[in-house]
């Protein structure tokens, strides 16, 4: 396996890659069956994608993961966000490749990149940093441009 013959840095580079590969076709998933469940006839999925996943600083507390849910199903208020889906770990195969380290994740979907811009700075996702992150103690965000939908 090439992975074996990488320096550790190289193979934390390669394991990052798979992930992003295996969210990518799980927001994929995720969105088409979303679709799907309202009756959408068309399951294409909007070019821009933002994967979100926080960390929280008491991680052990479901009254922290509560919380943060709470203040992200806020962001479902700002309507240039084509699609919000909110998530917690899931209880799935453990892997080399599985990133089991975060509590909660959020995933959007954007027409273009100016509007993944403008939610940057709309005054509901500055309120839900100034409100919420007081919870976290890492945030990573994943942007993609979607190049294929089923």
């Amino acid at each position: 396996m090439l992975i074996g013959y990488l320096s550790g840095k190289n193979q934390d580079i390669m394991k990052r890659r798979k992930f992003l590969g295996a969210s990518a076709v799980a927001a994929g998933v995720l969105f088409a069956e979303s679709a799907g469940a309202k009756g959408s006839k068309s399951t294409k999925l909007p070019p821009v994608v933002h994967h979100v996943f926080f960390w929280l600083k008491n991680p052990d507390s479901a009254a922290d993961r509560d919380k943060l849910v709470e203040g992200l199903k806020t962001l479902a208020g700002i309507p240039i966000i084509r699609e919000l889906h909110v998530g917690v770990l899931a209880s799935t195969e453990k892997r080399d490749v599985v990133d089991s380290s975060w509590q909660v994740s959020e995933l959007m979907f954007f027409d273009n990149v100016s509007d993944q811009a403008a939610y940057q700075q709309h005054p509901l996702h500055l309120e839900f940093v100034k409100n919420y992150s007081h919870l976290w103690a890492k945030v990573v965000v994943y942007d993609a441009m979607n190049v294929y939908s089923k």
